[in-house]
């Protein structure tokens, strides 16, 4: 836990690595800013910290204007810890309370609304209806700023019940109206500054910057992601990723270019109201809240480990898009190399998956649903029986809910449900944690690529040494596995798994 002198000398340094980390307001102005903003540093006297962008609101601030700081990297707090207020957190940002209420909300998580709101407030100063208000208010900004739809409209597509709520919150966040926000907006596209977070003007596509935290190793993760591109769903084109998505209220394809200091993503909606999981969705893919500082400090400072952080610093654990694909891709690779496996997921995509009514590139179909591969008969599969049945039944658990890849999910409780699945040992269950529920410390050491990894450190390679050296890295053991697979020279790839 850090103090108010810590966070006041990372104000007068304007120190971007707590962005998103904590927020300061201002009695003197009454706005709130992230760390980093370039505006004159105010007085001690004048300054209150606050935990998270929906306290400082709720303290009575309005964003700043310069700053922008709903535009932070996410805490990646709330990826390091496990517990029900990480959980909850996820499960926000993902768009639930909109959806779902505050109601749906404590019912996936165990917990009545009351616990889940006590606890909440406890931890990030503010309930789960105040954090999903501040969330709205960020996706309503963005839809006024970058999209020509009817700000009626806008107001229902960011979540809000009225269009009196949708002005109020508005108002008392930017200290503007929709309007003013869509006007200053146009202005800056007008002089051609391009300072804004977006740039799109047509219905139904959306352009806007994804911030990090600095360094960001984002050349790694399209490496990875370019050699598991399933034909159909995804592809790498130069430096940009693209690829389908389910979401909530329709399909959609995401396109993301990294930029030094940002990834720029262009989101091509069926309903706006998909924003917010959308967003999410590629954070998580490219590991976007990670604190990379702390990382590289703990990893550097083991003496194995410290060249390779010096060499690629700010390294990140690329996630995945949807927690039941990751899990039938892992299976379907499990004994055959990265082609073979990307061969017979794009069968199953062109045999189970939904076409879509506007391809982008070479992205012509979403991943096939759970739902899908449930009802097919796994004969069908291209792959060896006993694979089939594994993939057929996994399908079957998550279409009926016994297994669960959501991310608010438990993530142990996740692990054990997929290990009681025949054929699922525990390298495809870690894997699936490690991708799919972005999971910092996970360690794979049956893998032959990290034992492969450890032999060239000149460190001990058999599965229990490697386990137990391991441990030196926690909680950050998932990025030291990245960085072992790299000193392979040889990206993880299923057929590593050993299970059979």
């Amino acid at each position: 836990m850090l103090d108010d002198d810590v966070y006041y000398r990372a104000v007068q340094g304007r120190d971007a690595r707590f962005d998103g980390i904590f927020y300061l307001g201002v009695t003197s102005t009454g706005i709130y800013c992230r760390p980093s903003c370039p505006a004159m540093t105010p007085k001690r006297a004048n300054v209150r910290f606050y935990r998270s962008a929906a306290e400082a609101q709720s303290a009575g601030f309005r964003a700043c204007r310069r700053c922008r700081p709903d535009t932070t990297p996410g805490s990646p707090e709330w990826n390091v810890r496990a517990d029900v207020t990480a959980r909850a957190m996820r499960m926000i940002a993902d768009g639930v309370v909109d959806r779902d209420g505050v109601a749906g909300l404590a019912t996936v998580l165990g917990y009545s609304q009351r616990q889940l709101h006590r606890t909440l407030t406890e931890e990030v100063g503010a309930g789960p209806l105040r954090l999903a208000r501040s969330q709205r208010a960020h996706s309503a900004r963005t839809l006024l700023e970058t999209t020509d739809l009817a700000v009626t409209e806008i107001a229902f597509a960011a979540g809000f019940a009225s269009i009196r709520q949708f002005n109020d919150t508005i108002r008392e966040i930017y200290a503007l109206t929709p309007t003013q926000l869509r006007e200053r907006a146009s202005r800056r596209r007008e002089r051609a500054t391009r300072t804004r977070e977006g740039g799109s003007g047509a219905t139904g596509t959306i352009e806007l910057r994804l911030a990090f935290r600095e360094p960001a190793d984002t050349n790694g993760v399209l490496d990875f992601l370019a050699m598991r591109a399933v034909p159909g769903v995804e592809e790498v084109s130069g430096r940009t990723y693209r690829r389908s998505l389910v979401l909530p209220h329709g399909a959609g394809i995401v396109e993301l270019t990294p930029q030094p200091r940002w990834v720029h993503a262009v989101l091509h909606l069926a309903d706006p109201r998909d924003l917010t999981a959308a967003v999410a969705r590629c954070r998580r893919i490219f590991d976007l809240d990670a604190d990379p500082r702390t990382v590289d400090e703990t990893l550097s400072a083991d003496a194995a480990l410290r060249p390779l952080v010096e060499q690629v610093p700010g390294r990140r654990t690329p996630g995945a898009a949807d927690g039941a694909e990751l899990a039938a891709r892992a299976i379907i690779g499990q004994q055959v190399s990265v082609a073979a496996a990307r061969t017979v997921a794009g069968r199953l995509v062109t045999a189970y998956g939904k076409p879509l009514d506007a391809p982008v590139g070479q992205v012509t179909h979403t991943f096939p649903a759970p739902s899908e591969l449930a009802a097919a008969d796994p004969s069908t599969f291209p792959m060896p029986r006993r694979r089939q049945h594994t993939l057929h039944e996994l399908s079957s658990r998550l279409a009926d809910g016994r297994v669960r890849l959501d991310p608010g999910v438990d993530r142990t409780e996740a692990e054990e449900q997929l290990l009681a699945i025949p054929g699922i040992g525990p390298w495809t269950a870690s894997y699936v944690r490690l991708r799919a529920l972005s999971d910092p410390d996970v360690f794979l050491p049956s893998d032959l690529g990290v034992q492969h990894g450890l032999r060239r450190l000149g460190l001990p390679a058999d599965e229990r040494a490697a386990a137990r050296l391991a441990e030196r890295w926690r909680p950050w053991r998932s990025y030291a596995l990245m960085h072992i697979w790299a000193a392979a020279a040889h990206l993880p790839d299923s057929d590593n798994s050993g299970e059979r």
